[in-house]
């Protein structure tokens, strides 16, 4: 058996190669990444999201749609934007590799604890948050089998998918539009992809 991996620190320099540069990932470097003053590094990225994940949530819980329907924008295009430089620019690291999956979680499952819930069915929700943990759990059985832990493109849809399903909701709630089961149907897609990317052991 391969023994497990030390534990990644935030503050070790080593940075591995991108395997695979996606599309959208120079879409994002030319159009958005370019402006990034060079000391910008892939994890500063996701610590931000981390750290600026809580302002949402009161946003969101207090029902200041009009700013948190932007920051939780913001906040989510982190998620894209911190994958996008470590690939483009090789900045690549352990550290990244485990918290930046997490750091989507972080955000996804508080808001639909406190938001999706009440305004979707609830076996979609549980679904969703059952999901997501369960991911959390096997990444840390798959790392303490030595195994590479990163997100996959499938887990990237997902993603991508819960945040477009909780925008639409969002909107939905803002606007008083009947979105809900637009909303709905976005997350059990993105349901089917989460079970795509635990059968590829993808976070």
């Amino acid at each position: 058996m391969t023994a497990a991996k030390k534990f990644p620190s935030l503050f070790d320099g080593t940075y591995l190669p991108a395997q695979k540069v996606f599309f959208t990932d120079r879409i994002i470097a030319r159009v958005f990444l370019r402006f990034l003053p060079p000391q910008v590094v892939p994890n500063h990225i996701t610590l931000f999201r981390m750290l600026a994940t809580p302002f949402v949530l009161y946003l969101l819980i207090r029902k200041n749609y009009d700013i948190g329907i932007p920051f939780f924008l913001l906040v989510a295009f982190s998620d894209a934007a911190d994958g996008a430089l470590a690939r483009t620019r090789n900045k690549i690291t352990e550290w990244g590799m485990m918290f930046d999956p997490l750091a989507d979680k972080m955000l996804i499952i508080p808001v639909v604890i406190f938001l999706v819930i009440a305004h979707l069915p609830t076996w979609i929700a549980s679904t969703v948050i059952g999901i997501e943990i369960l991911i959390i759990v096997l990444a840390l059985f798959w790392r303490r089998q030595g195994r590479i832990v990163q997100s996959n493109i499938w887990g990237k849809i997902k993603m991508c998918l819960q945040v477009l399903g909780i925008t639409v909701l969002l909107f939905a709630l803002f606007f008083d539009l009947a979105l809900a089961p637009i909303a709905s149907g976005i997350f059990i897609i993105s349901i089917a992809c989460a079970l795509v990317s635990i059968v590829k052991h993808g976070v």
